[in-house]
């Protein structure tokens, strides 16, 4: 299956993480998971449909039977977001949503125009 071993590498890559890093959020043996991405091993039949569901895509497209459609830059960093997310504790996950809520609320625009010292200073 050198379709599902490519696809496990570019998928990994898509989410910017390592074939180690995909192996523990899969709750897969790295040893094991790095059998599939080497093409040296062959998943069960449940095997592809959980590794899919963790990296958030499809056993059809590990498995070469369905191409993605294309991602903007957004979409790719929101589907980064998501698979970090799915493996955080809930005290993690309250953390980095408190944060991004933070970092989501509107900023006054910037004018350009330089503030003038305080005299006395």
């Amino acid at each position: 299956m050198e379709i599902f071993a490519k696809r496990l590498k570019e998928r990994a890559a898509d989410l910017g993480i390592s074939n180690a890093q995909a192996a523990r959020l899969c709750e897969l043996d790295e040893r094991r998971y790095a059998n599939y991405t080497n093409d040296q091993r062959e998943p069960d039949l449940m095997t592809p449909a959980k590794i899919a569901r963790v990296l958030n895509t499809s056993a059809d497209h590990l498995l070469g039977l369905k191409d993605p459609p294309p991602q903007t830059e957004r979409e790719r960093l929101l589907d980064r977001l998501n698979v970090a997310a799915a493996s955080l504790t809930d005290e993690e996950l309250r953390t980095i949503v408190t944060q991004t809520e933070a970092l989501a609320i509107p900023r006054p625009k910037k004018t350009g125009k330089k503030i003038p010292p305080i005299s006395g200073v």
